[in-house]
């Protein structure tokens, strides 16, 4: 199983689409982070990029995330990939969190997603 995390400086960065790079990891079936890699970052909103695909493509089925507008979200779940909002914190503690099964989706969206980016919580 692979799970992607939007991160910035090895935290999780609260907008998905703002992020510096994702964090992919992959879990074993012992429930053991296996390997790391970093995906880079398109620019520009993640809803109109092209990174849910690439990221579906690599074998990505769960993202663990901040925080995402519904469009996001959308193109997300389209492409196979389920997501965890109201992450935060180091990469490694929420990986852990969701391992053990301390982790829950928080509900939360970005209620009003412009182009300028505002997220209205």
């Amino acid at each position: 199983m692979k799970i992607a995390l939007p991160s910035r400086k090895n935290m999780i960065d609260d907008h998905f689409g703002h992020c510096e790079y994702f964090t992919v990891i992959t879990i074993n079936e012992n429930n053991e982070i296996t390997e790391r890699e970093t995906v880079e970052s398109p620019q520009g909103c993640g809803c109109k990029s092209n990174i849910a695909s690439t990221l579906a493509e690599s074998g990505v089925t769960l993202m663990l995330a901040g925080n995402m507008g519904e469009g996001a979200m959308n193109v997300l779940r389209n492409n196979g990939i389920q997501v965890i909002r109201g992450c935060s914190g180091d990469i490694e503690t929420v990986a852990s969190q969701w391992l053990d099964g301390s982790l829950k989706d928080s509900g939360d969206s970005c209620a009003s997603h412009d182009h300028g980016h505002t997220c209205n919580h």
